[in-house]
């Protein structure tokens, strides 16, 4: 091939790429083209995902439902989610979008948290109220067995009067539960459960049930006395709360320490096989919590 047949050829090819040659002097290349879109494409993502963040902590209802709580944890949760996610601001101007999109995935998760905490006060309300009305329904199945029980038996002394307490601790409750003071409302209706119970109990002694209430064996109505005594102790915490003066410690002092030594001498007795006696000496223990409890002023059968 001669001279001029090859510059000829080398003319043409130069031709042909000179337009390529132009552009890629004009623009970057593909990989940097795919490069920049993306990043604005990652950009717009995440700014997008951070306004919808900074609502989710600054005006949706979630933070008014935690701001309105005034739960101290909530709070604090929600102010850390707060901190996190200027953070996240800081690497969204630094132009760091994967370290954006994982701060708002942190400040996000802490406002969850934040408003699950402030909802428990609703939580803790619904049970409190919840286990206002279990109460309530026990307190009236015992203040109608208690009431049966004195029908049946006249001689029961001082079985209306414990049903007109029991009554007047239901109205009590009542009042506090329309309040909403679900928590009270409960514990008044403890002390009503326990002066129902403590009630029944006592009307088994002597012929006033006579003797209706029947066991399988001795060490089974021990354990009912037990229980009994129990009963009684805590009728002496619970009602007896408000009612304390120096005279009036001292009375029940002196009745409940003859109770703790009659019940020492019943589990002694009763653990060497001797449950007829364990069970003349716990019903002298109850009698004695009986006389504490009357002596504060609130009568109960025994």
């Amino acid at each position: 091939m001669s001279s001029r047949l090859i510059n000829g050829f080398l003319l043409a090819m130069l031709a042909a790429f000179a337009p390529s040659v132009a552009l890629a002097q004009a623009e970057p290349n593909a990989a940097e083209r795919l490069k920049s879109q993306g990043s604005q494409t990652d950009r717009a993502s995440v700014e997008k995902r951070l306004e919808s963040v900074g609502t989710l902590l600054e005006k949706s209802s979630g933070a008014r439902q935690v701001e309105s709580s005034g739960n101290p944890a909530a709070a604090e949760k929600r102010a850390k989610a707060q901190e996190v996610y200027k953070q996240a601001g800081e690497a969204f101007k630094a132009g760091d979008y994967a370290k954006t999109s994982k701060l708002l995935g942190e400040a996000s998760g802490l406002m969850f948290e934040a408003v699950r905490m402030s909802d428990k006060d609703k939580v803790a309300g619904d049970k409190a109220k919840t286990d206002y009305n279990a109460r309530l329904e026990s307190v009236k199945a015992l203040l109608a067995a208690q009431k049966r029980i004195t029908t049946e038996k006249p001689g029961a002394k001082g079985a209306a009067d414990s049903a007109r307490s029991i009554e007047k601790l239901m109205q009590d409750a009542e009042k506090q539960a329309a309040a909403n003071n679900y928590v009270d409302a409960r514990a008044t209706l403890d002390k009503a459960y326990l002066v129902a119970k403590g009630s029944i109990g006592s009307m088994r002694e002597g012929d006033t049930l006579v003797r209706t209430l029947t066991f399988a064996s001795k060490e089974e109505e021990y354990h009912y006395e037990l229980d009994r005594n129990d009963t009684h102790q805590m009728l002496i915490k619970v009602l007896l709360e408000d009612k304390r003066s120096a005279e009036t410690d001292k009375m029940v002092k002196g009745f409940v320490d003859k109770a703790t030594h009659l019940r020492t001498q019943a589990e002694s007795t009763a653990s060497k096989g001797d449950y007829v006696g364990g069970i003349k000496l716990l019903e002298d223990s109850t009698a004695e919590l009986v006389k504490a409890i009357r002596g504060a002023g609130i009568y109960i059968p025994g």
